[in-house]
């Protein structure tokens, strides 16, 4: 079975980074999950999550969502937001997948929230975000890009549960509002 997402298919690694020989599965420490292991060399090849950063926007009277060109997802909405690259700090990625997803320029505000699941590979850092420069339009892996207000944010056309959990928290905290019973939470990814 081919997995959706190659960070989340153990599977799909088969040699060693180092020498090349077969990674094998075995136990390397009591109480720990089995680790990849290199047949010929003994490098562990850890499988460590996946960071990804993102931002709540309020912009021109709503909370600004764009809907996804790519799977995963693909005709979902989502706030702005993608993976952190390695050596790049989690606050200026945040800030790139805003502009090369929305074309906005933004300045960081609180955290909203981190964001993990049982069993998944992908963590979430979702910061609140404000204008400082831009134009709202959908660029990079966008479909389209829009405004919502808080009553009218699309709940059941969210593509991931890091969305809807994180969007939840949001307007928890700032205006006591929760997602409308019977809301469709997706799931994770």
């Amino acid at each position: 079975m081919t997995s959706p997402h190659l960070h989340s298919d153990p599977t799909r690694y088969a040699f060693c980074p180092r020498c090349g020989a077969a990674l094998t599965r075995r136990v390397v420490k009591a109480g720990e999950p089995e680790r990849l292991v290199c047949s010929a060399c003994d490098f562990i090849f850890f499988l460590d999550p996946k960071l990804a950063a993102g931002c709540i926007i309020e912009h021109e009277g709503g909370i600004v969502l764009l809907k996804r060109a790519i799977e995963p997802g693909y005709g979902k909405w989502v706030f702005p937001g993608g993976y952190v690259d390695r050596g790049e700090s989690v606050p200026d990625a945040a800030r790139r997948e805003v502009e090369e997803e929305v074309c906005l320029q933004v300045e960081l505000g609180d955290l909203v929230g981190i964001y993990s699941y049982t069993g998944r590979p992908i963590v979430v850092v979702v910061y609140a975000a404000r204008v400082v420069a831009g134009k709202l339009a959908a660029a990079d892996e966008a479909l389209e890009a829009g405004t919502f207000a808080a009553a009218d944010l699309p709940w059941d056309e969210l593509a991931f549960t890091s969305t809807f959990d994180a969007l939840s928290d949001y307007l928890q905290r700032l205006y006591d509002l929760q997602p409308p019973a019977g809301s469709r939470k997706p799931l994770p990814f």
